[in-house]
């Protein structure tokens, strides 16, 4: 999950994103992929992608696995170490949302952050 998050701040920096949008992008991304590693009951062998978008208004993140189920936002308790990862996306993205590959193989979840046009720099 490091180097997924060292590569993301660089192409961030890239972009020009402001520190606010690659800050709440860099710790969705990494809750994304941790659901990833950690639920994916995927074939050895099969990888976990990301892949990150810009557009003029928009960041999108999507985590790619060969999994099978679809995430679905828990309930943790007060005292519990783990549980909350979709609920902090749901609660800090624009957008989110989970769907089965189109080649049949795995899931998509992604989600979405408003980035202004100023924070663009192209």
């Amino acid at each position: 999950m490091g180097r997924a998050r060292q590569l993301f701040r660089e192409q961030a920096a890239s972009w020009g994103l402001s520190q606010e949008v690659t800050g709440t992008a860099e710790l969705l991304l990494s809750e994304l992929m941790t659901n990833a590693y950690r639920h994916a009951k995927a074939p050895a062998g099969r990888e976990i992608r990301a892949r990150c978008t810009v557009t003029d208004a928009r960041v999108r993140v999507t985590v790619t696995d060969a999994g099978d189920g679809l995430p679905v936002p828990g309930t943790a308790s007060p005292d519990a170490e783990s549980g909350r990862g979709l609920a902090l996306v749901a609660a800090l993205a624009d957008d989110w949302g989970a769907e089965r590959r189109a080649c049949g193989i795995g899931k998509e979840v992604w989600f979405e952050l408003a980035a202004k046009p100023s924070d663009v720099g192209r």
